[in-house]
């Protein structure tokens, strides 16, 4: 087999390792030894290769992006994709500088800070230590759960945004013209006009050659690394404009190849300025992070779990900050480049690493020609990368509510700023979560006789005949103190439309963990039943609702009798208890105990002799 063939690690190898759903798993564990055989270490190694010719582009491409020197973006995939991969909870997934932690840095520091100043900079390592700061403490905190608040909506609506300010951005580099932020977009787009009239012919060619050639190589030999020769092409194109009395600007020599160990310069006025944001981009790697991994654990099988990843994310930025690394994430480019390359285990991004210093000191005199337009070409086509179209289209048909929350984060990230469009996303998620939560399912039942099994379905819905002496009610969701006034509601509204129903059988699933607030509402729905001559019976099936039941004084207030583990076992106990003479002249007999139970309840006819 090809060593560029994507295969998932071996299924065997899987089941050996401990799910990462039991709670006695441990924060911190590698649990990828036995995969390392010397087939999946020389396919590592391919990958690595492979993942290292989009890195040297990209890490220049993110670094601009950050306001950063090119350096910096090299800076931050050297170490901390080790640390993130050794400790985190993906076999494959590549961490390092992505696009749009990048912007998210830049926005949050530019207000404050000059971009390429070294306050700059020196911000920037400060903001990587406190994400990380933030980030194991959420994994040691086992508070992995938390990637689930931020929907799937909120990370197209703020990737698109992020997107498309890069693009944005990018556009006076493209042209060779000074133009302002477009996160003034009124005064961008009046220098956007100016700048279109007085461009740089040079820069805008060697823009336009980089792009053209990224993208002419990614669709005739989509196996070769098109960042890297684009930016080779656009650094020629550069040379040549230079050479014709053109000349453009470049990004200039780096500073240095590997980054030296330093302490971060903590103050207490920086970790007051840099707070707000640390956190923001400690939620937006975290999130981002989090969905690689399982995007590429649907794909493998492997156990993903969240809170590893957090303390992997978080490690990898706290120990990157003593290394000058700016904040990182798990990068969705390279982690696909080198699972398709054949990636089986974390020394992929270890060799990777190695690669990649191995790379910078001999490419790294050539970085002093690279014109920053061919720059702006690369950083350009690794934005439109972000643009998921397909998601918005998805999520309209599925979810207008989940759309919605896509738009306005995209217009938040477009119209506030990135760290705050973040929050506005996460508390709408929540908003509707909590809408959720609050107004559990609480439906009609009757059994279909047209069906085999006498199936359960809603008896509104399908108009079907119900018990006139009993009321099926089904209970789906958590019932807890937020949704107890809804439970009560209709509840309330059950015992009006249907007067003669004085018993009520609920079936409960997924109830959650039931607290006194809705415990009380089902010991008065109890005691209501039973001054109407009824009683409330509950089914269940789990045997932790059941106790809780119990601990929580239900079980007590509708008696142990009237708890039941199935429908079937409910309605043989409850059909002795109800009125015969009803039962007698009823027509529904919507139970196959009915009609037994009908010729049983009628008078004896007297005999014809008159005795």
């Amino acid at each position: 087999m090809s060593p560029g063939s994507s295969v998932p690690p071996h299924r065997d190898v899987r089941r050996r390792t401990t799910p990462a759903s039991e709670d006695h798993v441990a924060v911190i564990r590698i649990d990828w030894r036995p995969l390392l055989t010397r087939d999946n270490l020389r396919r590592d190694a391919f990958a690595a290769l492979t993942t290292t010719s989009v890195m040297v582009p990209q890490g220049v491409a993110f670094a601009a992006i950050a306001g950063l020197p090119p350096e910096y973006g090299f800076f931050s995939a050297l170490l901390p994709p080790i640390v993130a991969a050794v400790f985190g909870s993906s076999w494959q997934m590549v961490s390092g500088p992505t696009a749009a932690i990048s912007a998210l840095v830049f926005s949050s520091l530019s207000g404050v800070f000059e971009p390429g100043s070294p306050q700059f900079i020196s911000a920037a390592i400060v903001l990587a230590f406190m994400v990380g700061v933030f980030q194991l403490a959420l994994g040691l905190a086992r508070m992995g759960q938390l990637a689930n608040l931020a929907s799937t909506s909120v990370l197209v609506g703020f990737t698109t945004g992020a997107a498309l300010l890069i693009v944005l951005g990018q556009l006076q580099f493209a042209l060779g013209v000074p133009m302002p932020r477009p996160q003034d977009f009124r005064a961008f787009l009046s220098g956007l006009m100016a700048a279109v009239r007085g461009a740089d012919l040079a820069a805008v060619a060697v823009t336009s050659t980089t792009l053209l050639f990224a993208v002419g190589i990614r669709l005739w030999r989509p196996r070769l690394p098109h960042y890297l020769v684009a930016l080779a092409a656009g650094t020629l194109a550069g040379v040549l404009a230079t050479r014709w009395g053109y000349p453009v600007d470049t990004v200039g020599s780096l500073r240095t190849v590997l980054p030296d160990f330093e302490i971060p310069a903590l103050s207490v006025d920086t970790i007051r300025t840099l707070a707000q944001a640390a956190l923001a981009v400690a939620l937006v790697g975290l999130l981002e992070a989090v969905s690689i991994a399982r995007a590429i654990a649907a794909k493998t099988g492997q156990n993903i779990d969240p809170n590893r990843e957090f303390v992997g994310q978080g490690l990898s930025n706290f120990v990157g900050s003593f290394f000058g690394s700016y904040p990182v994430s798990g990068s969705f480019t390279r982690t696909a480049v080198s699972v398709d390359a054949g990636a089986r285990t974390p020394m992929a991004a270890i060799f990777g690493t190695l690669a990649l210093a191995v790379a910078l000191f001999g490419l790294a005199p050539l970085f002093e020609d690279v014109p920053i337009a061919a720059v702006a070409g690369v950083i350009v086509l690794s934005a439109f990368g972000l643009l998921r179209f397909d998601e918005y289209h998805r999520l309209l048909k599925s979810s207008p509510s989940d759309m919605g929350i896509a738009v306005i984060t995209l217009v938040s990230t477009l119209l506030i700023g990135l760290e705050f469009a973040i929050y506005i996303g996460v508390l709408l998620s929540l908003m509707l979560f909590i809408r959720w939560t609050t107004k559990p399912y609480v439906g009609i039942g009757a059994p279909d006789p047209a069906t085999p099994g006498r199936i359960f379905r809603n008896a509104e819905a399908n108009q079907l005949p119900e018990c006139p002496q009993l009321v099926m009610v089904r209970i789906n969701g958590p019932l807890y103190f937020g949704a107890a006034g809804h439970l009560r509601e209709r509840l309330q509204q059950i015992e009006i439309t249907r007067p003669e129903q004085p018993h009520m059988l609920m079936v409960m699933r997924g109830i959650g963990d039931l607290d006194v607030t809705a415990a009380e509402v089902l010991e008065d729905e109890a005691a209501r039943r039973r001054a109407r001559g009824g009683r409330l019976h509950i089914t269940t099936r789990l045997p932790s609702e059941v106790e809780r039941l119990a601990q929580i004084g239900v079980t007590e207030a509708i008696g142990e009798d009237a708890l039941h583990e199935s429908k079937g076992a409910a309605i043989a106990a409850i059909l002795p208890s109800l009125d015969p003479s009803r039962c007698a002249t009823c027509t529904a007999r919507i139970f196959r105990e009915c009609p037994t139970r009908a010729i049983a309840s009628r008078p004896p006819r007297l005999s014809g002799t008159g005795t």
